[in-house]
Order: structure tokens, then sequence, then C-alpha cells
């Protein structure tokens, strides 16, 4: 207790968990848009449980590593070294992970472009999913991010309760956000494409980090952030066309 009133008197471990919400609430937004596809293809009335039990579970799994942050930090050390390079456990987790989502994201791709091999299959044709198939898939990804959010975590501060305030108030705004963001992905079917190309590209950043070449995650999120723009902008002029078409057919009258 004296050890927690000491942080919160102190101006440095307010800053180090401003700065620790941010960029977990960032690291979430990978997370979130896979939970947001996956969840999209399940039934209306069960896709709000899946997303809040998907979300529970990653919060769950996460607080459940920060238990362990001793055995966390060994998961960096090498196992083993192929041609000179070192592979530890992390890095075999985040190679896994990334080829789990290129394989994801390729299939429902393909899924979207080429519908035609679903046509006489009225399950497939209405594309949905089992809870627990989702669910299980979530999971997977809900252990690869974990493990390399809370990796980050120890990295930027020593203090266990800054790092679990920081995993909390970052889960809950992936819990408020889901809804909203499924919402507006299932609406506007360029999105979903837009999304499918994050994820293989955060599946590719997930080797490349497992292989051990650094990417730095602000080109990343800067080439999301930039794409993300084009497509609103996109809308944006879909929109005023049929409004302009409509008022053209209004006036016709």
């Amino acid at each position: 207790m004296q050890d927690i009133m000491m942080l919160v008197q102190d101006p440095a471990a307010w800053v180090a968990l401003v700065t620790l919400v941010v960029m977990e609430v960032v690291l979430g937004i990978d997370n979130l848009i896979f939970i947001s596809i996956l969840t999209n293809k399940l039934p209306p009335e069960t896709r709000e449980k899946a997303r809040k039990l998907g979300i529970g579970l990653a919060l769950i799994m996460r607080l459940a590593l920060l238990g362990t942050v001793a055995w966390i930090v060994k998961l960096t050390t090498p196992v083993f070294e192929v041609f000179g390079h070192g592979f530890s456990w992390k890095d075999m987790i985040l190679i896994a992970g990334g080829l789990f989502l290129l394989w994801k994201a390729t299939k429902e791709i393909h899924h979207t472009v080429d519908p035609v091999d679903h046509e006489n299959d009225a399950a497939a044709a209405a594309v949905v999913a089992s809870f627990t198939a989702v669910i299980g898939q979530i999971l997977v990804l809900d252990l690869v991010f974990s493990v390399d959010s809370i990796i980050t975590a120890v990295g930027m501060t020593p203090h266990l309760p800054i790092m679990v305030v920081a995993v909390i108030a970052a889960v809950t705004v992936m819990l408020v956000a889901a809804t909203p963001l499924a919402n507006f992905i299932e609406k506007n079917p360029t999105i979903v494409m837009l999304a499918l190309g994050f994820l293989m590209m955060i599946g590719m950043t997930l080797i490349a980090e497992g292989m051990g070449f650094h990417v730095p995650k602000g080109y990343v999120y800067a080439a999301m952030a930039f794409s993300a723009l084009v497509e609103v902008l996109n809308m944006l002029a879909r929109n005023a066309k049929k409004k302009k078409r409509g008022t053209g057919k209004e006036t016709l009258h």
C-alpha cells in the first residue's frame, strides 16, 4: 500500500502511466480490428456477446501474464539459433501469430473477392461462423498480442501497479469501441477489405519482428492512418454523388 501511495505522488509515475495507456490502446487496435471482422460473421444476436467475451478473455490473459512478469521477461532469451540468429519463445509466438493472421486475412479476402464457390451453400452464403470457432481464433490472437503488449509494458516501466492500470484502461477502451467499430465495418464493405489489408500488414510485421527485423510501429500505424483517411475521403465522395443523383431525380419530378 505504501508503494502505491508513493507512485500516486510521483509525477514520473503518472507520465509513465499515460504513455503506457496510449501505447496499449494503439497496440490494441490490431486486436480490435481482428475481433470486429470475426464477430461480424456470427448471427447478429450473438455478435456483441462474442466481442465482450473475446475482449474479456484478452483482459484476463494480460493480467495473468502480468502475474508472471519474471517468466515473461525470460521469453526474450534465445533458445536456439539458425544461421547465427537466435530465436526466443517470443520470436516464435510472433511468427506463429503473424502466419495465422496472414492465413486468416488471405482466406477472408478470397471469400470476399470470389464468393461464387459458396453460392449454392446456404450456410456459407450467410457466412455464419460457429461461436466456439470464433472465440477460439480470438483467443489465439489474444495470446500473441498479449505477450507483445506485456513485454512492451515491462520495457517501459518496472512498476507492476502501473502496468495493471494501463492494461485495464486499454482493454476498457477496446470494450467501448468494439461495437461501434464492428458496426462501421459491417455497413461499409470497402472498409472490410481495407481492414483485411491492415491485418496482412500486421501479420507481416509480426513475422519480421520474430525474424529479428525491427519494424518501427510508427511507420505501420502512419500507413494505416493514411489509408483510412483516403478511404474516408472516398466514402465522402460516394455519398456526395448519391445525394447529387437524388437531388437530380427530385428536380425531374
